[in-house]
């Protein structure tokens, strides 16, 4: 199925118990928390649903008699079908800037990943290889919009998920009998889970001996029966309007907390059960870890671009281009931009067969998240230095425009040689909405940590690095002389 917009938006209302400032949110589509946003989601369906864009956004599927899916199942063959399904992640991101983490291409990439490593599953358990075969090919198909939860409430770190005071903190099997798993306990973040049809429940997070009833892995509808959906405060519910909040109000995911109140899982929806060590070998083993953050990392990419065009905007519209201090920020914020960009490419050409499938680098892709979690918080720190005051010196919002003396003095205060000072109090809305609201700081949270705190991706480089072609170079080195030669050398001739 081809997804449109209204189709995807049709499939929201099913009943599912959002919670949001102490109430039940009813039909999340009509809700001022999350219906913008909705919508936003709704225009990537109908992007992808246009004749146009067919060649781009779909593929035909295997086997199929012609059937179409979109690309973000697609399961490349070769480097040149890895760079079509990258056009497409790439121009679907552009239609929200990359603000949307959690989009549609996330999870799904994780699923396919894991789908193209089949024969690690199979090797643990074929019924449960059976289940995820057919729940890629049914989410596939029916074009389903994927969130996952894959990490623990924090609560006491120093301790395992099974050692927390309260045993079902953490989601884990309650029971189980011949129809499935019984799952009890929180997990998060599901972002953009409330505009989402289902979601992929696991853990990504080393866990320990006794923790085996956490060692879960499974699918379930975002309305499935006693599962509570806790939405964080939300931008968009805050946006005064979308001339003064342009990305919040149109663009807020969402995140929240999923608590499974005694959920039912039938057999086939579950892909691991009480297995430690195959819940890591579902993502490093099979390329799925790979494949789902080189999603971000195009996600990332788009992103950027779109913040160093905010860079140059605020440059010119304060006439500040040819400062050389100026200058020298935008050149360094282009360098950054470029790199980003160089680094997803990279991955590509340096990618490899894994059996039937072309995956990308391992090691480029884990650079690149060591590399950009630590560039994003210098990036918008780079943005606010360039535009100094007038990110906070704005009209209070739209509606100081309707008053024909306040919006007298707008003009007057609020001047820029390249535009109207309605286009400059509209432009530097939307910078501040990019780099210093309180939407905008929750991204710099997220681009700084979706990965995985700073360790971690950093022991994921270390893990998938060559390290015998460097080492080999120093022994080649050292093998080239030795000591007993140049004692030799240094031995007085005699007389």
């Amino acid at each position: 199925m081809i997804k449109t917009g209204a189709q995807h938006i049709e499939m929201l209302r099913d009943g599912r118990q959002v919670y949001i400032n102490g109430q039940t949110a009813g039909d999340v589509t009509a809700h001022p928390a999350f219906r913008q946003t909705i919508r936003s989601v709704g225009m990537l369906y109908d992007f992808q649903a246009r004749p146009d864009n067919r060649a781009l956004m779909t593929f035909e599927v295997p086997e199929s008699g012609g059937q179409r899916a979109n690309r973000i199942w697609q399961l490349p063959r070769s480097h040149a079908e890895l760079v079509e399904r990258r056009k497409a992640l790439e121009t679907w991101t552009e239609l929200h800037y990359g603000f949307l983490g959690r989009a549609p291409d996330h999870v799904a990439s994780c699923i396919s990943g894991m789908f193209m490593g089949i024969e690690v599953f199979e090797a643990y358990d074929k019924a449960r290889a059976a289940a995820l075969a057919d729940y890629y090919r049914y989410a596939r198909d029916n074009e389903l919009y994927l969130t996952y939860v894959i990490i623990n409430p924090q609560a006491d770190r120093s301790k395992s998920a099974g050692e927390q005071q309260d045993r079902f903190l953490t989601a884990g099997v309650v029971d189980q009998d011949a129809a499935g798993l019984t799952i009890r306990g929180a997990k998060m973040l599901a972002t953009g889970g409330i505009m989402a049809n289902e979601v992929f429940v696991t853990c990504i997070q080393p866990l320990r001996e006794g923790d085996e009833p956490y060692a879960v892995s499974f699918a379930v509808p975002m309305n499935a029966g006693g599962l509570k959906i806790l939405s964080r405060k939300s931008y968009e519910g805050s946006a005064a309007s979308v001339f003064d909040n342009p990305l919040a109000s149109r663009f807020d995911e969402n995140d929240a907390v999923l608590y499974f109140d005694n959920v039912k899982v039938p057999w086939e929806r579950v892909f691991i059960n009480g297995d430690i060590a195959m819940c890591q070998r579902q993502f490093h083993a099979t390329p799925a870890h790979v494949f789902q953050n080189y999603q971000a990392q195009i996600r990332l990419m788009v992103k950027m671009r779109f913040l160093v065009g905010i860079a140059r905007r605020i440059a010119e519209t304060n006439a500040v281009t040819n400062f050389p201090q100026v200058r020298e920020t935008l050149g360094v914020l282009a360098a950054q931009n470029t790199m980003v960009d160089a680094l997803v490419h990279a991955m590509e050409v340096k990618g490899r067969m894994l059996g039937a499938y072309f995956v990308p680098d391992a090691h480029t892709l884990y650079s690149a998240q060591v590399l950009t979690q630590q560039l994003y918080a210098g990036v918008i720190l780079a943005l606010r230095d360039l535009a100094g005051g007038g990110l906070i010196m704005l009209p209070s919002s739209v509606q100081d425009f309707a008053d024909p003396e306040l919006c007298s003095l707008i003009e007057k205060t609020q001047q820029s040689p390249v535009t109207s000072s309605k286009g400059r109090v509209k432009f530097f809305k939307l910078a501040w909405d990019a780099i210093g609201s309180e939407f905008a700081s929750r991204h710099t949270q997220y681009e700084m940590f979706y990965a995985g705190a700073t360790f971690v991706t950093k022991g994921h480089s270390f893990r998938t690095f060559d390290w015998d072609r460097c080492t080999q170079l120093v022994d080649h080195m050292l093998d080239s002389y030795s000591l007993d030669d140049e004692v030799d050398r240094a031995a007085p001739v005699a007389a």
